[in-house]
C-alpha cells in the first residue's frame, strides 16, 4: 500500500511527467553527420587494439574488434536520440571496468602498461556506443593515438612497423576530415563520393612519404640515451614458486618429463662432463653443474630471448672452476646460497665482489621467446634481481638462478655494476694470489701439465718483446690460439682416456669452438694465471626497429675469465672469427642507428674516403655521447643534478637567446648595407617606427602611412615621417636625387623623440 497520498502521488507524477519533457525539449547536441571520417577514426582504434594485441600477445582484438564495429554502427544510427538508458549503460560498465582495472592491477605493481591499455579499451569499447559529436571521435582519436604509443612499448619485434605505417596511413585522412569538420565544411558528405569529401589522394600521398622519411631520418639521428628514468623496471607477474633443491639446474636439454636424455647412459654422456654424445638440437650442452664437451653435432638457430640493455655485452650465465679431462664442472655447487626478497617488490639485492675497478651500471631486460635452463642470464656482477618468484639462488662464482625453467614469456630485469676493461691498470695488477685462488683456479690434471705448460711457454717465446704481465700474457695466448689453431668441425669423439687440451693442442690442431676456450684456460692455469670457464650468450643481432637484442640458441659458447687481485675477472675470447674481447661498456650505443647506416653506406665509398669520414663522425659521436651522458647522470644525482641541470638549462636558453639577438642585428645590418642610400634611411623608419607600436602594414603605400602618422602621431613627428617618406618617394618614383645628409638628420631627429602609441 502506497504512503504517499494522492495528491503527493499526483505530484510525484507530475514532477516526473515536466523532467521528462524538459528532457525531451532539451536541444540535442550538434552531430557528426560525416559517416567517412566515423568509419576512419573507428579504424584507428581497431589498428591500435590489434598492435596492442600483438606486442603485448593477448586475445583482447577477439572481443573488442567486434564490439567497436557494433558500437559504431549502434552510435551513427542513433546519433539524433538522447540515448539516456545509453548513457546510464555506458556509465555502470565505466565502474565495473575501473573495478577489474583495480584488482588487475594488484598483481602488476611492476609494469602497469598492459593493464592501463586493457582499460583503455575497455573504456573505449562503452565510449564508442555514445559518440554523436565530432569532440566525441576527438576522444576516440586520442585513444588510438595513446594505444600505438603503448603497444610500441611493449612491441619487441618489427611487425609493429607495419601496424605504424597502416595507423599513419588513417590517420592523415581523419586530421583532414577531423579539420574540415572543424569548419562546417563535411556537412553532410556522406552520402557524396569520396572525391567531394575534401580528400586529395595524391597530396595525401604525398604527405604519407614526407611524414615518413622525415619519421625515419628522426629515428636514426636520434639518440638511445644510456638509462631508464624510472626505475619500474618490465617484470612478469608473480610466480609463486621457492627451491625444492637449489643445487639443481633444469636443462630441458639434459632432462624431458622428469628423466635424463637417453636414460642413465644419456645421463653420463650429456650431464657427468665425460663420455660421447649428441648436443641437443634446442638447448646449449654448457647450461648445467657440469659441462661434457665430448659431444658432438650442431643446433638449429632460433631466437630464444630478447634483450633491451644499456650497453652490449656477453649475457653471462654459468662459470666453472674444476676441469674433469673431457669438459668442467662446478666443485662447488653445495655451496650455493638462496636469496629471498621482500613480499611487497620484486627486488632482489645481490652481493657485488669490492674491487678497485670503476664500474658503470647497467640495466638489462630480458623476455624469453623460448624455454631455457633456470639460470639467470645477466651481466658480470649483477646488483640488484627484478624477478617474479619469491627466491633466487646465487652459486660461489656468481651466477643466478631460479626456482623453475625459464619459460617462454617471462621478462625479468637486471642492474648490474659492469667493471671497466683499464689496460694499464691491469697490466699492474698484483701477482699474489691467496691459496684459495691457487688451489681452485690453477688446479691442472699432472697428467698434461708439464707438457702444456712447454707448448704455452713455446708460444710466448714467439713474441717479438719480453711479456712480464699476466694480463698481456693472457691477451697473446688468446690471440696465439686464434691464429695457430683451426675450428674442426669434424672432430671425432675423443677415446675414453684422452684429455681434451692435449688433444687439441697436439694431435688435432684445433676442435669446436668451446674447446679453444677450454685450451686458453688450462694454458693459463698451467704458468700460474688463475682461470675458469664462463658460459652464456653473445650479445645478439641488434634490431635497430625494435632497440632490443635478439640472442639465438647459437650464440651460446664458452670462454675464458682471467682473475686479477684487486681488479676481479676479465673475459677473453679465443674462438676465431670472434673479438679478442668480448663487448661490453666501452663500446658507445648513444647513435647506434646511426652508426650501423653509415656502415652501410661506407661499403659503397673508396676506403680512404671512409676511413676519413669514419674518424670524423667517430669523434663527433663519441664527444656529443659523452655530452648525452653526463646530462643523463645528473638525473641520478638527486635534488642537486636537477638543480644543476636547470641552472645549466637556463644558461643555455640565455646564451641561446643572446647568440640569436646578435645573429640578428648582424644579418640585419648587413641586409641594410646592400641596400641603396635613400632606401636604407626609409627602411630604417619604418622599423625604428615599428619597435615603437606604429607599425606600417604591408599593403600600405608611403603616402596612407603619412595619412595615418597625422592622425595618431604628434605633429612634429609626423612632418619628420612626411619629409623622410617624400624624400623616398620622390627618389623612387619620381628618378629625383635625394638629399641623403638631410635625411639622415631628420632621421636622427625623429629618434631623438619616441613616438607614442594611439
Amino acid at each position: 500500500m502506497s504512503s504517499l497520498s494522492p495528491n503527493g502521488q499526483q505530484r510525484s507524477r507530475f514532477s516526473w511527467q515536466n523532467f521528462r519533457q524538459r528532457l525531451a525539449e532539451r536541444p540535442l547536441p550538434k552531430t557528426e553527420e560525416s559517416l567517412l571520417l566515423r568509419v576512419l577514426t573507428q579504424a584507428m582504434v581497431i589498428v591500435g587494439i590489434i598492435a596492442t594485441d600483438v606486442a603485448a600477445e593477448t586475445q583482447m582484438s577477439a572481443w573488442a574488434v567486434p564490439l567497436t564495429i557494433l558500437a559504431g554502427y549502434w552510435s551513427w544510427t542513433h546519433r539524433h536520440k538522447h540515448n539516456i538508458a545509453t548513457k546510464f549503460m555506458i556509465a555502470m560498465g565505466m565502474l565495473v571496468a575501473l573495478g577489474a582495472f583495480l584488482l588487475n592491477l594488484r598483481e602488476q605493481l611492476n609494469d602497469t602498461r598492459l593493464v592501463l591499455a586493457e582499460l583503455l579499451i575497455q573504456l573505449q569499447v562503452l565510449h564508442s556506443f555514445h559518440m554523436p559529436r565530432r569532440q566525441d571521435l576527438g576522444y576516440s582519436m586520442v585513444i588510438g593515438l595513446i594505444l600505438i604509443g603503448v603497444a610500441s612499448t611493449l612491441s619487441q619485434t618489427t611487425i609493429f612497423g607495419l601496424f605504424l605505417l597502416l595507423f599513419l596511413a588513417i590517420a592523415l585522412p581523419v586530421l583532414v576530415l577531423d579539420y574540415r569538420s572543424r569548419l562546417d565544411l563535411v556537412g553532410r558528405a556522406y552520402k557524396a563520393p569520396f572525391k567531394r569529401v575534401g580528400l586529395s589522394w595524391k597530396r595525401l600521398g604525398l604527405f604519407f612519404g614526407l611524414i615518413l622519411g622525415l619519421g625515419l631520418t628522426l629515428f636514426m639521428v636520434m639518440p638511445r640515451i644510456p638509462g631508464y628514468q624510472l626505475r619500474s623496471f618490465p617484470v612478469s607477474g608473480q610466480i609463486n614458486q621457492g627451491f625444492q633443491n637449489n643445487q639443481q639446474i633444469i636443462n630441458p636439454g639434459y632432462m624431458r618429463q622428469g628423466n635424463s636424455v637417453g636414460g642413465s647412459d644419456g645421463e653420463a654422456q650429456q650431464g657427468r662432463g665425460t663420455g660421447p654424445g649428441e648436443m641437443d638440437q634446442n638447448q646449449y650442452y654448457g647450461f648445467n653443474t657440469r659441462m661434457n664437451q665430448n659431444l658432438r653435432g650442431a643446433m638449429k638457430p632460433r631466437i630464444v630471448m630478447r634483450v633491451r640493455s644499456q650497453a652490449e655485452g656477453f649475457w653471462r650465465v654459468m662459470a666453472f672452476d674444476k676441469y674433469l679431462g673431457q669438459g668442467w664442472e662446478l666443485s662447488r655447487n653445495d655451496q650455493t646460497k638462496t636469496v629471498l626478497r621482500p613480499a611487497w617488490s620484486y627486488q632482489f639485492f645481490l652481493p657485488v665482489p669490492i674491487t678497485l675497478s670503476k664500474k658503470k651500471e647497467v640495466i638489462q631486460t630480458y623476455t624469453m621467446v623460448a624455454e631455457l635452463p633456470n639460470v639467470i642470464p645477466a651481466l658480470t656482477y649483477p646488483r640488484e634481481l627484478f624477478f617474479p618468484t619469491p627466491q633466487v639462488a646465487l652459486d660461489i662464482e656468481g651466477s643466478l638462478r631460479s626456482p623453475l625453467g625459464l619459460s617462454e614469456g617471462l621478462t625479468y630485469t637486471v642492474i648490474s655494476s659492469v667493471p671497466y676493461r683499464d689496460r694499464s691498470r691491469l697490466q699492474q695488477a698484483p701477482t699474489t694470489y691467496t691459496d684459495k685462488i691457487q688451489q681452485i683456479y690453477m688446479d691442472v690434471p699432472t697428467e698434461i701439465r708439464d707438457k702444456v705448460r712447454k707448448q704455452t711457454e713455446a708460444l710466448l717465446a714467439t713474441s717479438e718483446k719480453p711479456i712480464t704481465n699476466a694480463y698481456e700474457k693472457a691477451l697473446f695466448l688468446a690471440q696465439a690460439l686464434k691464429q695457430r689453431y683451426t675450428i674442426q668441425p669434424e672432430l671425432p669423439y675423443l677415446n675414453p682416456k684422452e684429455d681434451l687440451v692435449e688433444a687439441f693442442l697436439f694431435k688435432y690442431q684445433g676442435g669446436y669452438p668451446d674447446h679453444f676456450s677450454t685450451a686458453l684456460t688450462i694454458m693459463l692455469r698451467s704458468i700460474g694465471i688463475p682461470a675458469r670457464l664462463v658460459a652464456g650468450f653473445a650479445p645478439g643481432e641488434f634490431n635497430p626497429f625494435t632497440g632490443l637484442y635478439e640472442v639465438r640458441n647459437t650464440d651460446a659458447y664458452a670462454m675464458t675469465e682471467v682473475y686479477f687481485p684487486k681488479f676481479g675477472w676479465f673475459a677473453f675470447d679465443p674462438i676465431p672469427g670472434h673479438e679478442l674481447i668480448p663487448p661490453s661498456i666501452e663500446e658507445d650505443q648513444t647513435f647506434s642507428v646511426l652508426q650501423q647506416f653509415w656502415k652501410w653506406v661506407a661499403g659503397w665509398l673508396p676506403s680512404p674516403v671512409s676511413n676519413f669520414l669514419g674518424q670524423v663522425f667517430g669523434r663527433l659521436f663519441s664527444w656529443v655521447g659523452a655530452g648525452i651522458a653526463w646530462i643523463v647522470g645528473l638525473f641520478q644525482q638527486g635534488w642537486f643534478g636537477l638543480f644543476i641541470l636547470l641552472m645549466l638549462s637556463t644558461g643555455t636558453a640565455f646564451a641561446g637567446w643572446l647568440l640569436w639577438r646578435v645573429w640578428k642585428g648582424w644579418r640585419y645590418q648587413w641586409w641594410l648595407a646592400s641596400l641603396s642610400p635613400m632606401e636604407r634611411l626609409y627602411r630604417q623608419m619604418v622599423d625604428w617606427l615599428n619597435t615603437q607600436g606604429f607599425r606600417k602594414r604591408s599593403t600600405q603605400t608611403p603616402f596612407e602611412y603619412v595619412a595615418q602618422a597625422r592622425a595618431t602621431q604628434p605633429t612634429y613627428q609626423a612632418d619628420l615621417i612626411e619629409q623622410i617618406s617624400q624624400a623616398y618617394v620622390q627618389w623612387r618614383y619620381g628618378g629625383k636625387p635625394a638629399n641623403v645628409s638631410e635625411v639622415k638628420h631628420a632621421l636622427r631627429e625623429l629618434k631623438k623623440r619616441p613616438s607614442k602609441r594611439p
